[in-house]
């Protein structure tokens, strides 16, 4: 096995073991009277993460791997670990209110409003750079940019109301 594949390997085993954990804790938060938002979005978030490492799959096995960006990328790692330790049971990847509840105000939600968004973010231009996929981080990042501006209005709106 490749380097290259050693590591889409891991994302792509972290993401599908993340999916359960997430659907479990959305129908936790559902059963407690939480509310879902930005439904409508949510396929066109899927489809882009997807796309993303599909793509990734297509074209990076094989590459070399820079081990200066993957050292950046494995620093994301370290948050996006910080955000799921801080959110525990809350974290999910839909967009639940629960009327009553507090905004987390700890851990990486002490500095940034939207940390989970800003981590993905950064995977998802850091990745395609450690196999020097420039042009897919570009794609990626964009797409990503134009997807989190609807996802974010879509959440701060329902969090002020």
């Amino acid at each position: 096995m490749t380097l290259a594949v050693a590591v889409l390997t891991f994302v792509t085993l972290q993401r599908l073991a993340e999916l359960p954990w997430a659907a479990a804790n959305t129908r936790r938060l559902l059963a407690i009277g939480g509310r879902e938002v930005g439904a409508g979005h949510y396929p066109a978030v899927v489809a882009l993460h997807a796309a993303w490492l599909a793509s990734l799959w297509w074209l990076a096995p094989g590459r070399p791997v820079d081990l200066g960006v993957l050292a950046a990328f494995a620093t994301t790692q370290v948050g996006r670990l910080w955000v799921l330790w801080t959110l525990g049971r809350r974290w999910t990847t839909r967009i639940i209110v629960v009327t009553g509840e507090r905004l987390v105000a700890s851990g990486p939600y002490r500095f940034v409003r939207h940390p989970n968004y800003l981590v993905v973010a950064a995977e998802i231009a850091l990745l395609p750079l450690v196999f020097g996929l420039w042009e897919l981080a570009l794609l990626f990042s964009a797409l990503n940019a134009a997807a989190m501006a609807v996802r974010i209005r879509a959440e701060d709106a329902a969090l002020r109301g």
